[in-house]
């Protein structure tokens, strides 16, 4: 049998290199006001969305698009003062630890002479930042890729000592002592306007793995937690509150972001779980071996002493039927009493990571790995013959379903959206109680989903050439981090009475199609 599977269009090399040329959207003459907000020290707080992380990797020219720093450059126009950053070494993007590269480069599209190459991959060349260097700041951008809500209280968050469970490499870099927390170093520098986006990497780190850590709901206590897992509510609820306490203290205002839809992120919807694209003979094929499934599970069943009904009634849900065109794949799901063999196949709305094998897909993984073996005992059966034990096995041994770290199932998207609205009604209920501007990240990746227009163009979530995200298919391109900051220029003037002019989008790069990075 032979699967046929959809792979990503070629790219428009074309449409991609031509940035459109736009007018300055800042008027000469025009006055702008702050408002009631006082944006003389901006801190921003958060993770690798608030570092400018992009194409899997942290480099000097995706922190200088970060959308604080382009927040920064428009509230200079109203007595903004200088915006510090914790600059990387270079554009490669890796960390070195005692000369030692311990986190991989930025990922790049093409590889030989301008060509693109998918899927992405690690560009090659020795990093030169050394997390040893200790920079000396303070540091206006305090984004820390990597962080969950509660680890920006975590003592020791920034020792190198703690390397590399327990600190996290890139704080290590530039905090102010190794006891020391992120939030202890951000709300020091006495902010007067403060932006903080935590949250997504909460639930990320649970989606990104396919669900294999543990939605940690009722669990209080996050020192217990894997790296994949899910944070409890009331922890992030806690957590958050202290965030918003301590960065308010003395700040004339500030603006928190909601956390969006993995639905919405292209890692978990380039790959459609409907791509085993089958020809009428292969499907008729695999169609009849699921046949052979059930009717040796059935037998099976019968000779443990199972009534041939109830038999026949349990085998029925592996008579899996194919039919021409698109179909979805099979998972492994836990084998229970009410499926005994552990798989099934995919609903409508469960997701495929963009980082599983396509090429093991178009070799029978999440359908069928045949064998001459598997063959030999379907000609067997063809024939009317019966199997051995052994050789049922085999048969049943060949259904090779996508393992569940390549995919998220309808119970593991629930346990993220369970998460995911309640940590969203604890940021929207917190910027409301203190008077905070609010952006609704979530409401605009829905539109970015759907196309969403800018002057000169279109911003889409479709994987290369959509624009809005990077190659790691989660985190934005300098486009995209213009459009949060647009839309957290509107929420500002919205709440605190500033008219702060918005960025030209469209003078904001997307991915680079050269290796040429330096």
């Amino acid at each position: 049998m032979k699967n046929y599977i959809k792979y990503l269009p070629f790219l428009a090399i074309g449409l991609l290199s031509c940035e459109p040329e736009f007018d300055d959207a800042i008027e000469e003459n025009e006055v702008y006001t702050p408002g009631e907000a006082d944006f003389s020290n901006y801190v921003s707080l958060g993770n690798s969305l608030t570092a400018g992380f992009a194409d899997n990797a942290l480099y000097v020219q995706g922190q200088e698009n970060s959308y604080p720093n382009i927040l920064a450059g428009q509230f200079e126009l109203v007595g903004g003062g200088e915006f510090t950053q914790p600059l990387m070494a270079d554009n490669l993007g890796g960390l070195l630890l005692n000369g030692t590269q311990i986190t991989n480069n930025r990922l790049v599209l093409s590889s030989n002479a301008g060509q693109p190459v998918i899927p992405p991959t690690p560009i090659a060349g020795t990093p030169q930042t050394e997390v040893t260097n200790k920079l000396s700041g303070p540091f206006n951008n305090m984004g820390v890729p990597g962080a969950k809500s509660y680890h920006l209280v975590a003592p020791g968050y920034g020792a190198a000592a703690g390397l590399p469970s327990q600190a996290n490499p890139y704080f290590v870099r530039f905090s102010t002592s190794e006891t020391t927390t992120v939030l202890a170093d951000a709300a020091a520098q006495n902010p007067s306007f403060f932006s903080l986006w935590i949250g997504n990497n909460d639930i990320l780190g649970y989606a990104t793995s396919g669900g294999t850590g543990e939605d940690q709901a009722g669990n209080l206590d996050p020192s217990t937690y894997g790296g994949n897992d899910i944070t409890d509510p009331n922890v992030f609820g806690g957590v958050y509150t202290q965030l918003i306490n301590e960065m308010s203290a003395n700040a004339s205002g500030g603006v928190v972001y909601n956390i969006p839809n993995v639905t919405d992120i292209p890692f978990f919807t380039t790959v459609p779980n409907n791509a085993l694209v089958l020809d009428a003979a292969t499907a008729g094929s695999l169609t009849g071996f699921f046949q052979a499934v059930t009717g040796i599970f059935t037998q099976g069943l019968i000779q443990q002493g199972v009534p041939p009904a109830q038999a026949q009634a349990l085998a029925a849900q592996y008579a899996i039927t194919f039919n021409e065109g698109p179909n979805r794949f099979l998972i492994d799901v836990p084998a229970t009493q009410t499926n005994p063999l552990g798989f099934r196949q995919m609903q409508e709305g469960e997701l495929l990571l963009l980082t599983i094998n396509q090429g093991a897909l178009a070799q029978g993984y999440g359908s069928v790995a045949l064998s001459p073996a598997v063959l030999q005992v379907l000609g067997i059966l063809q024939q009317g013959g019966t199997p051995t034990q052994e050789q049922a096995q085999l048969v049943l041994g060949a259904v090779n379903g996508i393992d569940d770290k390549d995919a998220l199932d309808s119970s593991e998207l629930s346990a993220i959206s369970n998460a995911r609205l309640s940590y969203n009604s604890t940021i929207q209920s917190l910027a409301q109680a203190n008077g905070l501007a609010f952006v609704d990240v979530d409401a605009l990746l829905q539109s970015v989903g759907q196309g969403l227009s800018f002057p000169g163009g279109i911003i889409t979530s479709d994987f290369v050439t959509g624009g809005g995200f990077s190659l790691d298919g989660v985190h934005l391109t300098p486009r995209g981090y213009a459009l949060v900051a647009n839309e957290t220029l509107k929420a500002i003037n919205q709440t605190y009475g500033s008219n702060l002019p918005e960025v030209n989008v469209g003078e904001y790069g997307t991915i680079s199609l050269s290796d040429n990075v330096n």
